[in-house]
């Protein structure tokens, strides 16, 4: 034997090494870095599903009533949240003699209201929202269309999700 040799005990023999620990940190951080934008946008689409839902719900709950109610409040869902944490937008309009719209009516790229009656919408994950479906603000709202014959995405191509009859 060596005396200037330092005897290592067995139990720390079989130790990773900082290079064995660098490569399977590297590898779970690729990992990670692909998965989380995938789930990012699940999540995304889990919310505007649960607001599609919310909104079928809610104009079906109008649709049955004799007059429009004055507010959500008036049919038991004036505390109802979209997914993002912020109450759903509900405004009647007023009466319009035809060729004219409705004051203040939701706008398809044909500058048609796309309501009579009512509106009422989601102004989506950034919280903004204007009148023109096709304006910057409104391409993440969820909106319904035709006095709640309709319920779609608007997306950031001027089109409209979800299976809807709705013009863009």
């Amino acid at each position: 034997m060596n005396p200037n040799r330092v005897s290592i005990p067995v139990h720390l023999r079989r130790a990773f090494t900082i290079i064995e620990l660098l490569s399977v940190v590297v590898i779970i951080g690729l990992l990670a870095s692909i998965v989380t934008p995938k789930l990012t946008q699940l999540i995304d689409k889990a919310r505007v599903a649960r607001a599609i839902g919310d909104l079928r719900s809610v104009s079906q709950e109008i649709a049955v009533r004799d007059s429009l109610p004055a507010s959500l409040n008036a049919i038991g869902r004036g505390t109802l949240r979209d997914p993002w944490g912020r109450p759903y937008v509900y405004l009647t309009l007023p009466a319009a003699v035809f060729p004219s719209q409705p004051v203040g009516a939701r706008l398809d790229r044909f500058g048609v209201a796309i309501n009579s009656r009512f509106d009422l919408y989601s102004s989506g994950r950034d919280g903004l929202s204007a009148l023109s479906l096709t304006a910057g603000d409104s391409q993440d709202d969820v909106v319904v269309g035709g006095d709640g014959g309709d319920v779609a995405v608007v997306d950031a191509r001027n089109a409209v999700r979800a299976g809807s009859t709705l013009r863009p």
